[in-house]
C-alpha cells in the first residue's frame, strides 16, 4: 500500500473554515497532516486541498485567513428549497450517475449568477493558480452525463477551473465550462469521495457532511470500506459546537470564522486518535 492520504469533504464556506481549523488545531496538538502523499478535495475540500498543497502559506497563516472579516464577500444561500430539490431528485435516481444527470439538468436550467463571477470567487480564494507538486485530486460531476471525474495535474485542466467545477453547487452556482462539458459539484456523487484513497495505508477523512442517502455514498460507509480493505482510517466530523457555529446556511461567509474557531477547538479531542492512524 501507498502511505498517507488526507480526504477533505464538502460542506460550504463553513466547511472550509472547519477543515482548516481542524488541521491547524491538530498541528498545534502535534499532529501535522500537511505532508500527506495524496490529498482528495471535494467542493469545499477542493479549496482547502489546493490551499494546503500550494506550500505558499503555513497552516497558521491559512487559519488566520479564515478569521478575517468577511465584509464584501459574495453571500449565497443553501436554503430549504434547494435542499428539498436535492432530496427529491435523489429519491427518483436509480444510482449516483442518474442523480448527477437529474441535478445537472436542473442546474443548467436554474437562474444563477454568471459563471465568470463564480470563477473569480474561486480564483481569489486560491493562493496559487498552479497544480502542486504533490498529488491533489479534485472531484466534479459532468452535468450532462452524470459522469464522475477526478481531476489532477495530469488531466490538462487548470486548477482554478477544476476547483470551480468541484464547488459548483447546483441551483446556487452555475455549472462550470471545461472544454465542451459543463461540470457541477463533486459532492453530488459523495460528500467526501473517500473511496479515492483506496490503496493508501493511513487515511484521515475530514467530513463536514457525514450523511449520504439514496444513491449518494456517505463518508462513513466509504471510510468503513477503506478499513475493510486494510487501511487505517480516522473519520472526523463536526461536533455539536461546530454544527452550532455553522448556523443554518453553510454558504454564509459570516459563519466562516466561527466554524474555523470551532474546528480548532475540536481538534484537541481527536489528536490522539489521528496520531494513532497517521504514525508509521
Amino acid at each position: 500500500m501507498a502511505a498517507t492520504a488526507l480526504v477533505l469533504g464538502g460542506g460550504g464556506i463553513t466547511g472550509i473554515g472547519w477543515e482548516i481549523g481542524m488541521l491547524a488545531g491538530l498541528a498545534e496538538a502535534g499532529v501535522d497532516l500537511t505532508g500527506a502523499d495524496l490529498v482528495v478535495g471535494t467542493s469545499a475540500g477542493s479549496i482547502v486541498g489546493a490551499q494546503l498543497t500550494s506550500g505558499l502559506l503555513t497552516l497558521g497563516e491559512l487559519y488566520e485567513r479564515q478569521l478575517a472579516d468577511s465584509k464584501g464577500e459574495i453571500a449565497a444561500r443553501l436554503g430549504p428549497a434547494v435542499l428539498s430539490a436535492f432530496v427529491w431528485h435523489a429519491l427518483r435516481a436509480r444510482d449516483a450517475r442518474a442523480y448527477g444527470v437529474r441535478l445537472g439538468r436542473a442546474a443548467l436550467a436554474a437562474r444563477t449568477p454568471p459563471e465568470s463571477e463564480q470563477r473569480e470567487v474561486i480564483a481569489q480564494r486560491l493562493v496559487s493558480h498552479d497544480w502542486p507538486g504533490r498529488r491533489l485530486i479534485v472531484t466534479a460531476v459532468d452535468s450532462g452525463s452524470g459522469e464522475f471525474s477526478a481531476f489532477e495535474a495530469a488531466s490538462g485542466v487548470g486548477i482554478v477551473d477544476a476547483v470551480a467545477a468541484s464547488c459548483a453547487v447546483p441551483l446556487v452556482w452555475p455549472p462550470v465550462t471545461i472544454g465542451d462539458k459543463r461540470w457541477i459539484d463533486g459532492g453530488i456523487r459523495s460528500s467526501a469521495n473517500a473511496d479515492l484513497a483506496a490503496g493508501y495505508e493511513r487515511v484521515v477523512v475530514l467530513a463536514p457532511i457525514l450523511m449520504g442517502g439514496g444513491p449518494i455514498a456517505s463518508a462513513r460507509s466509504q471510510a468503513d470500506a477503506l478499513t475493510r480493505n486494510g487501511s487505517r482510517v480516522a473519520l472526523l466530523s463536526p461536533d455539536r459546537a461546530a454544527r452550532a457555529a455553522f448556523g443554518r446556511n453553510v454558504l454564509d461567509p459570516a459563519r466562516r470564522a466561527p466554524a474555523a474557531r470551532a474546528g480548532f477547538a475540536q481538534a484537541a479531542a481527536h489528536a490522539q486518535e489521528v496520531a494513532s492512524v497517521w504514525a508509521s
